[in-house]
């Protein structure tokens, strides 16, 4: 458990480091693409160590029981997240090749409607539905450390935004919300507007992704624990 707890920080700290403090330093010293493949790097390698040390954890027994109830609310999640993944591979302003203020939409629709943090969202709401329906100590280090990277990383990507785009993305800030639905219960924002790619790509990832623990786990999950 000390190698895994260990590993994870690793992951969390490094792409913090890097992403912040580290990231002009290095970029002037190594260049732009030599900062990319350091952190690229860096990144695969304390993933990999997180990885390893996770597969090498004891089975160990479920802290609380897991009905279908509760494997029912996860997979309505899931279904959630994957729009919301899907949804941010286009039109995101948060990513870094979309970070020109004309590139900053004028009005947040589908998943931006939703946050303005639709991958990060993804990623943690990915981290709470394993940690309802796996609960064993070493799988709730690593899905911390993935909501952890996600959330905290998105609050850093706001005020880095700030700084570098101070009036359109303050702007942007107004139209949406850091949490999910927040906009949208305060009237900033309307559901509405999604793309067909992000609900067809959302619905296929995850049939796709569900279906994929059967052979890599061993055990059906979502709508397949059903089917």
């Amino acid at each position: 458990m000390t190698t895994l707890i260990a590993a994870a920080v690793a992951f969390v700290g490094a792409h913090f480091l890097l992403s912040h403090p580290l990231r002009a330093p290095l970029a002037r010293a190594i260049g732009e693409r030599g900062f990319l493949l350091l952190y690229s790097l860096v990144a695969a390698a304390t993933l990999g160590w997180l990885a390893v040390a996770y597969r090498a954890q004891p089975a160990a027994p479920l802290i609380w029981p897991v009905g279908d109830g509760l494997w029912a609310v996860v997979t309505v999640v899931m279904l959630l997240a994957s729009v919301l993944l899907i949804g941010s591979l286009l039109g995101n302003p948060a990513l870094p090749t979309g970070g020109a203020p004309d590139a900053i939409p004028e009005r947040a629709r589908g998943v931006f409607a939703i946050t303005r943090h639709p991958m990060m969202w993804s990623f943690a709401l990915w981290a709470a539905c394993h940690a309802a329906v796996y609960p064993t100590r070493s799988n709730f280090v690593l899905v911390a450390a993935v909501a952890v990277l996600a959330l905290v990383g998105a609050a850093l990507q706001d005020r880095k935004k700030e700084q570098l785009q101070p009036d359109s993305w303050r702007a942007w800030e107004a139209r949406t919300s850091y949490w999910p639905f927040a906009a949208i219960a305060a009237g900033r924002a309307r559901l509405a507007g999604f793309r067909p790619h992000d609900l067809a790509g959302g619905v296929l990832l995850w049939l796709a992704a569900t279906w994929a623990h059967i052979p890599l786990a061993g055990w059906a999950a979502g709508v397949w624990r059903w089917v």
